[in-house]
Order: C-alpha cells, then sequence, then structure tokens
C-alpha cells in the first residue's frame, strides 16, 4: 500500500509538470532580456484626445516601460508630448531607474490644442534624439525606436520628414486610435509596414497593444516562451531553438515533429469569426494564417480532413470535412471565402459546429478524433455556455484564438483545456499563435501508465534514489544544526 502511494505521487507531480498555461511561459521571470535601446514616445495630446483617454496613453506607456530593462546602460526612455506645441516630458537622460521613470509618465498633464505631428517627429529627431538629450550616438549599434501614438489627422506634413528620421535610423511605430488617417500611419512608419502599424478602435483598447512591444524590445528565450512549433522538446541555443523527441521517438525531416505513434484519423473544423468588427483586410490574414495551419497537417483520404465554418449574425458551412482530401483542395477553397459581416453570434456557430460539422451527414468519421478550433475578435452577442459545454460532453478538442477585443472568459469557457486558448492584440500576430498550436493525432499515453514490469520497476527505483539522496541531505543539514546548539 505505501508503495502505490508513492506511485500515485510520483503520477500527480508528472501530470503537474505537464501543464504549461499558454500565458505563463510568456510572464516567467528572466524569460525575456531587453536590448539596449533608446526609446522615444511621441504622444497626441490634441484637443481631440479626452482627459480620461491621455490618461489610458500613460497607462500603456507604463506597462510598456515595466517589462524593459531600464538604465543608463540598458534601455533608455523619453517621452515627447505634442498638441500644437512640443514639450520634451521626459528626456533619454532623465531617469535611471523605471520607478521613478513610471512616475513622472504619470504626471504628464495634455496640451490641448491642435495636432502638429509632423513637427513633433521634427522635434524628437532634432532633440529627443539628441547627443545632449541623452541619446547614444556611439556606440552606434544602439537602437533607436520612435513609437507614435495619434489618434486624429495631422495639420501638417508627416511624410517628408518621417522619411528623413527614418534615413537617420530612427525604427518608427505608428499606433493609430479612432478616426486616425490610416495612410498617415503608413507614411510614417518603418517597414514592414504590417508590424509598425497598429489600429484600435479606442483608447480603451490600446493597452492590449502591451504585449506586442513588450515582445518586439526581447531577445527572447524562444523556448521558454513558447514561441517555437516543436513537437515535443524544444532545446535553447543563443538567439534560436532545436527541437528534440521523447524517448522513442524520432525527429522528422522538417526539423520540428516526431515520429513514434501511428497517425490517428482527424476531423479538424475551423470556426471563424466573419462579423463585422473584422474588418476585411483582417479576414484575408486570417484566410492566410489557416492555410499556414493547413501545411502542417498530413492531409489525407486516411488521416486528417479539414472542414470551415464561418459565422457573424447567421452560420454558413464554407465545405464540409469530406469534401477535399488533399491540401491544395484546401487551401483553394479557402481562398474563395467571402466575408460575411454582421453581427457576433458564437454560441450559436458552436452549436451548428456540433450538430452539424461533425455529423457523419457533414463528413465526419465515426472513430476519428474531433478537433475545433474557434477564431473571434469580440465579445459574443449570445450566450455561449451551453453550447461549449455541449462541445466538451461530445468529446471535441476545442481550442480557442481571441484576437482584440475578444473576452479571457469567454475563451477559457470554449478551449477543452487551460493550455488551449490563446489570445493576440490583433490579426497581424495570429501567425504566431499558429507556431503554438499543436494539432497532436496521436494516442498519447498515459505517463503514469507502465507498459512492462521492467519499466514500472526501473522507474520506481529511480524515484527512490533521488528521494533517498535528498533525505541524506536533509540528515546532514539536521547534524550540522545539532552540533551547533551543542
Amino acid at each position: 500500500m505505501p508503495l502505490l502511494g508513492f506511485v500515485m505521487l510520483l503520477c500527480i507531480l508528472g501530470a503537474q509538470a505537464t501543464v504549461d498555461h499558454p500565458y505563463a511561459a510568456a510572464m516567467a521571470p528572466g524569460a525575456c532580456k531587453t536590448k539596449p535601446i533608446d526609446l522615444v514616445f511621441i504622444i497626441d495630446s490634441s484637443r481631440s484626445v479626452r482627459p480620461a483617454e491621455f490618461e489610458q496613453v500613460k497607462v500603456f506607456l507604463n506597462k510598456i516601460i515595466e517589462g524593459l530593462d531600464v538604465g543608463p546602460d540598458a534601455t533608455r526612455v523619453s517621452v515627447v508630448n505634442y498638441a500644437s506645441k512640443m514639450k520634451n516630458e521626459v528626456s533619454l537622460k532623465s531617469y535611471k531607474a523605471k520607478p521613478a521613470l513610471m512616475k513622472a509618465v504619470s504626471k504628464i498633464e495634455p496640451l490641448s490644442s491642435g495636432t502638429m505631428t509632423g513637427l513633433a517627429i521634427q522635434f524628437a529627431m532634432n532633440v529627443a534624439f539628441s547627443e545632449a538629450e541623452g541619446a547614444r550616438i556611439k556606440p552606434s549599434d544602439i537602437r533607436k525606436v520612435a513609437i507614435i501614438v495619434t489618434d486624429g489627422r495631422p495639420q501638417d506634413n508627416v511624410s517628408a520628414i518621417a522619411a528623413k528620421a527614418r534615413d537617420a535610423g530612427i525604427e518608427i511605430y505608428a499606433i493609430g486610435v479612432g478616426r486616425v488617417d490610416m495612410n498617415t500611419l503608413k507614411q510614417m512608419a518603418s517597414e514592414p509596414l504590417d508590424e509598425h502599424t497598429d489600429y484600435v478602435e479606442s483608447y480603451g483598447f490600446i493597452e492590449k497593444l502591451t504585449q506586442k512591444f513588450q515582445e518586439a524590445f526581447c531577445v527572447s528565450d524562444l523556448c521558454a516562451t513558447g514561441d517555437h512549433d516543436c513537437e515535443h522538446i524544444c532545446i535553447s541555443v543563443p538567439g534560436s531553438f532545436k527541437c528534440a523527441c521523447r524517448e522513442g521517438y524520432t525527429l522528422k525531416e522538417d526539423g520540428r515533429s516526431c515520429t513514434g505513434c501511428n497517425d490517428a484519423a482527424t476531423d479538424l473544423v475551423f470556426l471563424i469569426d466573419g462579423s463585422k468588427s473584422v474588418r476585411p483586410e483582417n479576414f484575408e490574414l486570417v484566410k492566410k494564417w489557416i492555410m499556414t495551419i493547413v501545411d502542417k497537417l498530413d492531409v489525407s483520404d486516411k488521416n486528417t480532413h479539414v472542414g470551415v465554418v464561418q459565422y457573424s449574425s447567421a452560420v454558413k458551412q464554407e465545405f464540409p470535412l469530406a469534401l477535399y482530401n488533399s491540401k491544395k483542395g484546401i487551401k483553394e477553397a479557402v481562398k474563395k471565402i467571402h466575408y460575411m459581416e454582421g453581427g457576433t453570434m458564437t454560441g450559436q456557430a458552436i452549436n451548428y459546429m456540433v450538430d452539424k460539422s461533425f455529423s457523419t451527414a457533414h463528413g465526419a468519421r465515426p472513430g476519428a478524433a474531433k478537433v475545433g478550433i474557434v477564431l473571434t475578435d469580440g465579445r459574443s452577442q449570445d450566450y455561449i455556455g451551453d453550447a461549449a459545454r455541449k462541445a466538451k460532453e461530445s468529446g471535441l478538442k476545442m481550442y480557442a484564438i481571441g484576437v482584440g477585443s475578444a473576452v479571457e472568459d469567454e475563451l477559457k469557457l470554449i478551449a477543452s483545456d487551460p493550455e488551449n486558448y490563446f489570445y493576440t492584440a490583433d490579426f497581424k500576430a495570429i501567425k504566431e499563435i499558429g507556431t503554438k498550436l499543436q494539432i497532436n493525432t496521436c494516442i498519447v499515453k498515459d505517463p503514469c501508465e507502465c507498459q512492462s514490469l521492467m519499466n514500472f520497476q526501473k522507474k520506481v527505483e529511480e524515484a527512490l534514489q533521488a528521494l533517498t539522496k535528498k533525505l541524506e541531505g536533509v540528515t546532514k543539514r539536521l547534524t550540522a544544526l545539532e552540533n551547533k546548539i551543542v
């Protein structure tokens, strides 16, 4: 009986060790260290930015700063406040530590006049990024970055001066809010534009861009942050990673996936949000994302089948599971999907997926593993709890991908396991989630199930040896403590 209890304890500890929340790795201390940079925030405080909204901008700035290594030899931060006039609120040489810097940012007041964005970029280039204000001219490899936050159309020309700033080696990120002119953002931002321009509908959503910028300034341990697509084991190497497989498995030619168990038949259905808030350009990114995932699957008549359902106020089956048995056929069909627009009835859509998409009438195969991937960008307009529960009770392995205004509590309800939900601030970053999404169709053996008496005995002996060593260490410490007391 004691031996059985000990083995059960080993099983519990082993199971706990395998749990890996999708956000936990990114938040792990020491997983990311920022490179030294000279960072200048250029923030719009014109009349159109209300006082409460300006407070949200300052919170956003401080959340980015919180993730940086701030110091004279690390990252230096400046804040340029602008409207019709410019004010260098914080210079690159002002603060050597985070607490004082964040306190100074929180005290900045809006200027409440016009919107001279071009002049603000000129000011940042000539003043904020000057050696006199703390910019590091030598060594020349210190990255110079400007993050512009604006909510309106500029009253001056930005194209020429932004080009001049970029030519001077300043990397520009442009964030637009509300009624901002998107062409203006593109004129200001560095290439590639999809990585250097961001849009949010209101200042209430700007905080969701925090993680993007923390990652942009990061030197990451890609294994620790989960930014890899290794199926089994990720091994960190300087600036990169390599993959390995668990015992009994072999690394495939792609260098990422492992073989060793028979690939099981899998029916996979994508349930994608086509509501009005998604926007046509983002819907195209979703289609590309689906095609990227399909490329990684073993699509064939016997193995993986794929279906796609789009939803908004209504639900539309774009194509069923049984229609295509090749990657080429699936990708061609995905390209032809048209954006619906409308509301966000996620609960209704999940019910449709369970009742229709995974039915034998629509091509689902008895005995095949069932996987549903739900992608949404906002709060559902109907209740999703019952539908999400029905999906899990039906044996579906459910993934939930949230973008922008998606609600975390809803993602948790949809996902079949805590590690099966993901969130990103904008559609441009969903390709990163694609690398973390592991659709494993192999039958995973219970780590606590012993396949033979010899394996069982070996595991127990190794555990007992480790425990004996720990007990010896404790005994030595107790003896040393007794000697001190005597």
